[in-house]
């Protein structure tokens, strides 16, 4: 098996981690916990897994932890930032996981992939970067598919709480923002740190939304500790860890439509493992969100 394969299974199997976490939601809710819990106990746990392995990695592998400054660069991003950026993550747990508990875990995950198009109208606002073609027509592509994959044309929007559908959005506004932001501060930090540091902020944020309770209640050591780390260990330990480890081997680009695997397998496991209805014009919807992801990075010779 060549090292490019090797990286691309990877890849694909971080995103497939990533699709399960609405399913698994939605059983925690079912088990009688609330978002506050689930999020609070996902984000500590998380934080605590990744501080663990990067000391360790510290103390047994002091080589792989040395910064990568730029030219530009005199000392490291203050920690402060790399929390910050990290805290928009605590803001879509919330809202996608508020989405989860008012609409299907299929319709949640298709509202979360917009952050596509809302990405690219950010930058288009804040930073000034000018759309090309390509992305133009992936925004377009996106939004057809979210019509068909949304249930828009057998008449399922209907049935759906609103709240849903404007935590889905909020969710993904919050997720452009963090990967516009993660990708410009902290890139000189190892791996791991980086990911702990973002992880604390996002924990930071959450417990001021919901305060921790859960920790002295009784509720944690009840069972929630279960959801927990399952929770942490798909959303925030596995997905980092294979990222770091099979993009370098398949590239940025291509890495991005194989991490894109969330989404088939999160409508697959709301299908076989929740029971929902998820209909033929779905598959298709989800379908052409999957080529649009592709249309802006695969690498065209214009690029």
């Amino acid at each position: 098996m060549s090292d490019k394969l090797k990286g691309g299974i990877i890849v694909f199997l971080g995103g497939c981690s990533f699709g399960v976490l609405s399913t698994l939601v939605k059983l925690a809710y079912a088990s009688g916990y609330n978002v506050g819990q689930v999020t609070g106990a996902q984000s500590s746990l998380g934080a605590l897994i990744l501080w663990i392995i990067y000391l360790l990695q510290k103390q047994l592998k002091p080589e792989t932890i040395k910064l990568k400054l730029t030219p530009t660069q005199t000392k490291p991003t203050p920690v402060w930032k790399v929390a910050l950026a990290g805290s928009f993550t605590g803001l879509v747990g919330i809202f996608y996981y508020n989405s989860v508990n008012y609409i299907p875990a299929s319709i949640a995950i298709i509202l979360l992939m917009q952050y596509l198009w809302i990405s690219i109208l950010i930058e288009w606002i804040w930073f000034k970067k000018r759309p090309h073609k390509m992305q133009i027509l992936a925004a377009g592509v996106v939004f057809v598919g979210t019509l068909f994959a949304g249930g828009i044309f057998n008449n399922k929007l209907e049935t759906f709480d609103s709240r849903g559908f404007i935590y889905g959005f909020l969710a993904a506004i919050s997720y452009s923002i963090f990967l516009m932001t993660s990708g410009r501060v902290g890139n000189e930090l190892p791996v791991f740190k980086k990911s702990a540091l973002m992880i604390t902020g996002s924990m930071t944020l959450t417990w001021i939304i919901f305060p921790p309770l859960f920790l002295i209640d009784g509720t944690f050591f009840g069972g929630l500790y279960k959801w927990g780390i399952a929770l942490a260990l798909l959303g925030t330990v596995i997905p980092p860890l294979f990222f770091s480890m099979g993009i370098p081997r398949v590239g940025v680009s291509l890495g991005a439509i194989l991490s894109a695997s969330e989404l088939p397998v999160a409508v697959a496991s709301s299908y076989f493992i929740l029971k929902e209805d998820v209909q033929s014009l779905q598959w298709l919807g989800v379908l052409l969100i999957l080529s649009a992801i592709a249309l802006t990075n695969l690498k065209l010779k214009k690029a």
